[in-house]
């Protein structure tokens, strides 16, 4: 009997736990672009996940390295999320096995946000300058696409987020200056920020990327409270502008089931369309948010009341 019960429970043990072997990571270099494949985990794994389980699912940790070009291909909706890095020498983004393609973008677009010091991409033999901020929608069809600094004391630093593509749209620079700013939050409820539109369907138009970024006001701590989710597409939340010791509690997971990832600067988190997406700084912080999926209506979302989160 007594062994009976301990097989039972072994077995339900491996059941229920997460196998690493299936959210296993692998890495190529294909000609000096780092590819790492992910697999993430589903939400009824999720709620079984240990810390560095759900940490070595869902957080994007090694972006913005010195001199690289490095690309995380995520199973969900095929989004690619990714960082250039040039000093010295320019970076080119070019095909992989991963993507059975001639060029990156024969099948894809991306969106680009810099946060970094000044650069430069070059698309297909045109240039465009990008300051700290400065973001850039490169369309399908773009086979030619070079990364570079201005000063390599002081490196640009391009984040990317890519998915599949169906039509081309022309590639087109956002300028702060031009994106559409909505102020929502309040003081009072220490969420007061400002939400900087770029890619969306009244701004650069794309098949599936939306991205732009939030700057909170200063003594302002929470991001996106009450949260939501939105089925019909996923999320990836780029943390940046960060103390060195600021960390952000980022909250995930469905709302009966929530975990929290502790997040440092220029790291991201990869949002399924199951879970939720919000989270809590230390300090002052930015953040990036790029969408891809099902639509691109910016207020498509599924709120959550507080009083359901647990």
């Amino acid at each position: 009997m007594w062994f009976f019960v301990c097989f039972v429970s072994y077995f339900f043990l491996c059941v229920l736990r997460v196998n690493k072997k299936n959210l296993s990571k692998k890495t190529y270099n294909n000609e000096g672009t780092i590819m790492e494949l992910r697999y993430v985990a589903d939400p009824i794994r999720f709620q079984r996940m240990t810390t560095q389980e759900i940490r070595d699912s869902f957080l994007v940790d090694k972006l913005f390295q010195p001199d690289q070009l490095y690309l995380l291909y995520s199973e969900v909706d095929r989004g690619i999320i990714g960082s250039a890095v040039p000093g010295k020498n320019k970076l080119s983004l070019s095909g992989s096995k991963e993507l059975a393609t001639d060029y990156f973008c024969e099948r894809r677009e991306i969106g680009v946000l810099n946060i970094g010091g000044n650069g430069e991409i070059s698309v297909d033999g045109t240039t465009f300058t990008m300051n700290n901020r400065d973001g850039l929608y490169i369309g399908k069809g773009s086979k030619e696409i070079v990364f570079s600094s201005v000063n390599a004391t002081d490196t640009a630093a391009f984040y990317l987020l890519s998915f599949p593509a169906h039509h081309t749209y022309p590639t087109k620079q956002a300028k702060l200056a031009d994106a559409e700013a909505t102020q929502v939050g309040a003081a009072e409820t220490s969420n007061k920020r400002t939400i900087y539109k770029y890619i969306h369907p009244h701004g650069i138009q794309s098949c599936q990327v939306v991205m732009g970024f939030t700057v909170l006001e200063p003594g302002s701590a929470w991001n996106t409270m009450p949260p939501h989710t939105h089925e019909r597409r996923m999320e990836v939340y780029l943390y940046f502008d960060m103390a060195e010791n600021t960390r952000v509690f980022h909250l995930m997971g469905p709302e009966d089931e929530t975990r929290h990832i502790v997040v440092a600067n220029r790291q991201a988190v990869i949002s399924p369309s199951w879970s939720i997406h919000s989270g809590a700084g230390t300090g002052a912080y930015t953040f990036c948010w790029g969408m891809g999926g099902e639509n691109q209506t910016f207020e498509d979302m599924d709120g959550i009341d507080i009083d359901h989160l647990k």
